[in-house]
C-alpha cells in the first residue's frame, strides 16, 4: 500500500475543472458547468437522508423563522441570570456586579458538554465519554459588545465609541468572554438549571496563565505581569473547539479593537507593524481611559497577550483557562480537533481577515483516548502549519519553526516565541495562500475531510484558483481532502487535495462575482429560497450533512440564517433553507446534541443597522416588550414529534 504521505486517492478526478473558476469575475461565469467537486465521499448517498425538512423561503423581518412542525425555546438571553434570586433584567439599572452573573453578549460560539449523572464537578473525564442528551453545558462565547444597543443615551453606533462613561465600559467587559450554564430538557422544552454549581462567568478579569513557547517572552511581560505567563481576561470570542477530552477550546478574534492608542508611538518597530496589522489606533473606543492596560502607550505589550486559543475545563468550575500560544496569534475563528487513537492531535483553524490564511496545528505526541492527564499536553507540544493551496488542486502545509526557511533572526525573528506571536508574517513569509476571510473550519466526522468557510473579500488583488474571484462579495466553501481513502485519511500528512465545494450566491446573478454555483447540475437545481451568501460557521450532523450558519445574506435582501445540505449522492452541495433570523442579525454557532434531536443556534446582533440604538431600536427581538432592548440570544431547536433534527 502506499505510504499516506503520498497516497492521493481522492485528488479530484478533474483537475482541469478549477481552471475554470480563474476567468470568474475577469470574464464571466457562464462557463461553470459540470461538476463543482468530485472529490471527497463517504457513505454513498447517506449524508442527505436526513434532510427531508420543508424548506422556509427567504425574508426579512422582525422574527426568526423555522420549517413546519419545529419549535425554538429562547434558552438564554443576554441579561439573563444564571443563579437564583437575581432581580428581573433591567439594563438600565446593570452593575459590574449583576452582569457578572448573567449571561453575556452577542453570544457566538455553542459547546454542549453533556453531564453524566453519576460523576460531579472536576471529573472531567468521566463526563467526556457521556452521551446524555437531555442535561449538560452549554459553554457559549460572547464576541463583543455594542454600547448603543445596550444603553440609553447614544444617538448612534459612532457615539458610543468614544466618551463612553467608566460604569458601562465595566458593564460592557463583564459581558464579554465566556457562559457556562448547565441546561435541561424537560416536558415543557429547555430550561437553564440556575444556582448550578458549574455555572460561572469567565470575563476580561479572569485570570489565565500562558502557556507554550512564546510563554514568558518578553513580548509578553507587562509591569504588573513581569513574567509574561499570566494574563486576565479573554476577548473578542468568537468560534471555538471541543476536545475529546472534555475541555473547551474559545477564540480570540478582533481583539485590537478593545485597545486605544497610536502605534507609531511604540519605540519598537516591531510592535508599531504588529499593532497595526491588528488595528490597533487612536480612534479605537475607549476601554484604555479607564482600564489602563487597554492603553498601548501605557502597556506596549499588552495586546500581545491576546489573539491566542483559550482553553478550560467547563466541568471543573475551579480550574483556571490557560492561552495556547502554542496555535498562533492572528484573529482566530476558532480550531477544530481530529482526533484518532494513536494518532497525533490535528487541529484546523482560520484567521478570519481578508487575505489572511489557513492553519493546522499537529501534536508531537499521540492521541491516547484513556489517559486524560497525557492528553491535556497535547495543544501545548506541536508544530503549527500554514496552508499553501496549489493551482492544480494540490496542498501543502508549511511548518511555521523558528529556524526554517525564511523564518531566521535575519528577517526579524528572536525565536520560536516570535514566530507564533507574528504568525501571520511568518505565514506569508514562508508562501503560505492568502484566502477570502477563512472563518470556521470543521471536519465532516463521516467522510473525515475538512470544510473551511471562506466568508468574503473585497480587498484581493490577484486570485488564484482556491480564492477564483476577484471581488468575492458572496463567499465561498472549500473541502480538504487528506491523503488516504475513506476511513483511512492522515490528516498529519504534509500534503492535500482541495476542491470548491460551493460558492456563495444567487446562482442566476448578472453579475458573474455574485454567481452562485452549488452542486453538479448549474443552475436551476438550487430552489429561490436555497441559495446563500457568505458563509461563516459550519455544523455536522451524525449522518454527515453539513449545515452553514451565514454573516452577509442582508445585503442582498433577505435574513441570515442556516442552510442544510449533503456532502455526498446527487444532492451533494445542494442547501435547503432551515433558519432565518431576525432583521440585523447573523447566526453563530450552530451545535447538535448527541442524540441529534436538539439544535442550540446563537442569534447575534439583532436589530443591529443603522440608526438603531437602545432608545429607538429597528425592533425588540426576542422579547418584543417596549421596556427592553433587543437582546442576544441562544436558542434551542427541536422538533415538535421528538425525531432528529432535519429530518
Amino acid at each position: 500500500m502506499p505510504s499516506l504521505e503520498n497516497a492521493m486517492e481522492d485528488k479530484p478526478k478533474n483537475p482541469a475543472r478549477r481552471t475554470l473558476f480563474k476567468a470568474i469575475g475577469a470574464a464571466t461565469a457562464a462557463g461553470v458547468t459540470g461538476n463543482i467537486l468530485p472529490g471527497c465521499v463517504g457513505k454513498k448517498g447517506d449524508t442527505g437522508k436526513n434532510l427531508a425538512f420543508a424548506e422556509i423561503p427567504h425574508s426579512l423581518d422582525a422574527q426568526h423563522h423555522l420549517p413546519t412542525g419545529y419549535h425554538a425555546d429562547i434558552l438564554l438571553r443576554w441579561g439573563d441570570p444564571l443563579f437564583a434570586g437575581n432581580t428581573p433584567f433591567a439594563p438600565e439599572k446593570l452593575t459590574v456586579t449583576e452582569q457578572e452573573k448573567r449571561f453575556g453578549y452577542n453570544n457566538d460560539f455553542i459547546a454542549y458538554m453533556p453531564l453524566d449523572a453519576d460523576a460531579g464537578p472536576g471529573e472531567g473525564e468521566r463526563h467526556s465519554k457521556s452521551n446524555n442528551s437531555a442535561r449538560g453545558l452549554l459553554c457559549v462565547n460572547h464576541e463583543y459588545t455594542q454600547p448603543h444597543l445596550m444603553f440609553s443615551g447614544y444617538k448612534d453606533e459612532v457615539s458610543a465609541v468614544r466618551g463612553v462613561p467608566a460604569e458601562h465600559v465595566a458593564v460592557e467587559q463583564a459581558a464579554c468572554g465566556h457562559t457556562i450554564v448547565e441546561v435541561e430538557r424537560t416536558g415543557n422544552g429547555w430550561r437553564p438549571v440556575l444556582d448550578s454549581p458549574y455555572n460561572r462567568r469567565i470575563t476580561l478579569h479572569t485570570a489565565m496563565a500562558i502557556t507554550g513557547p512564546a510563554a514568558g517572552d518578553r513580548r509578553l511581560q507587562t509591569t504588573t505581569d513581569p513574567d509574561g505567563k499570566r494574563v486576565f481576561g479573554t476577548v473578542g470570542n468568537c468560534a471555538g473547539g471541543k476536545t475529546p477530552w472534555g475541555t473547551v477550546l474559545i477564540a480570540e478574534e478582533g481583539f485590537g479593537g478593545a485597545f486605544q492608542g497610536n502605534p507609531d508611538t511604540i519605540a519598537d518597530p516591531v510592535e508599531v507593524a504588529n499593532h497595526r496589522a491588528f488595528g490597533i489606533h487612536p480612534d479605537n473606543r475607549n476601554w484604555g481611559d479607564y482600564d489602563r492596560r487597554f492603553d498601548i502607550g501605557v502597556e506596549p505589550n499588552e495586546p500581545n497577550r491576546f489573539g491566542w486559543m483559550v482553553e478550560y475545563d467547563p466541568y471543573d468550575p475551579a480550574s483556571q483557562p490557560r492561552k495556547l500560544t502554542s496555535l498562533g496569534r492572528f484573529e482566530h475563528e476558532g480550531f477544530t480537533l481530529v482526533s484518532k487513537p494513536d494518532r497525533p492531535i490535528v487541529a484546523y483553524g482560520g484567521d478570519d481577515d481578508e487575505n489572511q490564511f489557513v492553519y493546522r496545528y499537529v501534536s508531537r505526541r499521540q492521541y491516547q483516548p484513556d489517559d486524560y492527564a497525557h492528553n491535556r499536553d497535547l495543544l501545548s507540544d506541536g508544530t503549527l502549519y500554514a496552508g499553501r493551496f496549489n493551482d492544480d488542486g494540490s496542498g501543502r502545509w508549511l511548518p511555521l519553526v523558528f529556524g526554517r526557511g525564511p523564518l531566521t533572526e535575519a528577517n526579524g525573528f528572536r525565536n520560536q516565541a516570535d514566530v507564533l506571536i507574528d504568525a501571520r508574517r511568518a505565514a506569508r513569509l514562508v508562501g503560505a495562500t492568502p484566502m477570502d476571510r477563512p472563518e470556521d473550519i470543521e471536519t465532516n466526522p463521516v467522510n473525515d475531510c475538512t470544510y473551511v468557510m471562506l466568508t468574503r473579500n473585497t480587498k484581493r488583488s490577484g486570485t488564484n484558483n482556491a480564492n477564483p474571484r476577484p471581488r468575492n462579495p458572496t463567499g465561498h466553501v472549500l473541502e480538504i481532502v487528506p491523503p488516504g481513502r475513506h476511513g483511512e485519511r492522515n490528516h498529519a500528512a504534509g500534503t492535500f487535495a482541495w476542491n470548491i465545494f460551493l460558492l456563495g450566491g444567487n446562482p442566476n446573478a448578472e453579475d458573474p462575482e455574485e454567481r452562485g454555483a452549488y452542486g453538479e447540475q448549474l443552475p436551476g437545481i438550487v430552489s429561490a429560497d436555497g441559495w446563500f451568501t457568505c458563509p461563516d460557521n459550519v455544523a455536522f450532523d451524525a449522518r454527515g450533512g453539513m449545515w452553514v450558519a451565514t454573516d452577509g445574506c442582508e445585503k442582498f435582501g433577505f435574513h441570515n440564517g442556516l442552510w442544510a445540505m449533503p456532502t455526498d449522492g446527487d444532492q451533494r452541495a445542494i442547501p435547503k433553507h432551515f433558519f432565518g433570523c431576525p432583521e440585523g442579525a447573523e447566526l453563530c454557532g450552530p451545535e447538535f446534541t448527541p442524540d441529534g434531536k436538539t439544535l442550540f443556534v446563537s442569534v447575534q446582533h439583532p436589530a443591529d443597522r443603522s440608526g438603531s440604538t437602545f432608545d429607538n431600536p429597528l425592533h425588540r427581538w426576542p422579547d418584543n416588550d417596549p421596556a427592553l432592548p433587543p437582546r442576544p440570544s441562544v436558542l434551542a431547536i427541536y422538533r415538535r414529534d421528538g425525531k432528529i433534527v432535519g429530518s
